[in-house]
C-alpha cells in the first residue's frame, strides 16, 4: 500500500514529531511510505488570485503539480498536526486550499461536489481542549474528514484525537504512542 504522511508541525522535537516517528516505525513493510513535512518543505500556504492566477485554474498550477502527484500516488493519507486556536496550522490549511482544488480533487455539480480522489485516510491531531468542552467547539479533524476528504472522494477516514497534550505526563504520552503504534501496525 502506498502511504503518504502529511505532517504539519514546526518543531522536530515536539510530541507531534514523536507521533510521526511512531507511525513511520510501525507501519508494516507492505507500505511504500513517503513523508511530506510541510514546514521542512517550506510550503507556501498563501493562495493568490489576480489576473494571471484564477481560482478555476488551481488544478493546473504547475507549482502544485508535485503535491497533486503525491496525492494521486497514495492509496492512503495520514495527516498529523496540532489543533491551534481551534484550527489546523495555517500551512496545512493553505496546502488543502492550493492542492485539493476543483477539477483535481472534486468537480462542482448541480447536486454538490463529486469527489475525484480515492483511498483512505487517518487523521491524528493533538490539542489541549478539555474532553468535557470538546463537544462544544469546532473540531478541525472532523472538518478535514467531513468537509474536505469525504467530499473529495476519500470515504474511509479514521480520526485519532490526543488531548490534553500539555497536561499529559510522560507515562500517558508513552501509552498514547503505544496506541498509535498499534493502529499503524494494523493499517
Amino acid at each position: 500500500m502506498k502511504t503518504l504522511i502529511i505532517y504539519a508541525h514546526p518543531n522536530d522535537k515536539s510530541y507531534n514529531a514523536s507521533i510521526l516517528e511512531t507511525a513511520k516505525e510501525n507501519l508494516s513493510s507492505k507500505h511504500e511510505l513517503k513523508v511530506l513535512d510541510l514546514y521542512k518543505e517550506r510550503f507556501d500556504p498563501v493562495l493568490r488570485f489576480d489576473t494571471t492566477h484564477r481560482r478555476r485554474d488551481l488544478a493546473h498550477d504547475v507549482a502544485m503539480k508535485d503535491y497533486r502527484d503525491l496525492i494521486i500516488w497514495a492509496d492512503q493519507l495520514i495527516f498529523i498536526f496540532p489543533i491551534w486556536w481551534s484550527g489546523m496550522p495555517a500551512i496545512l490549511k493553505g496546502f488543502i486550499e492550493r492542492v485539493f482544488a476543483a477539477s483535481f480533487a472534486y468537480e462542482n455539480t448541480p447536486r454538490g461536489l463529486d469527489g475525484k480522489l480515492t483511498g483512505k485516510a487517518w487523521i491524528i491531531t493533538t490539542h489541549n481542549t478539555p474532553k468535557i468542552v470538546l463537544p462544544l467547539v469546532q473540531d478541525y479533524s472532523k472538518v478535514l474528514k467531513f468537509q474536505v476528504l469525504k467530499p473529495c472522494g476519500i470515504k474511509s477516514v479514521k480520526v485519532t484525537q490526543i488531548s490534553p497534550v500539555e497536561y499529559m505526563g510522560d507515562h500517558k504520552r508513552k501509552e498514547v504512542l503505544k496506541k498509535i503504534a498499534k493502529i499503524a501496525r494494523r493499517l
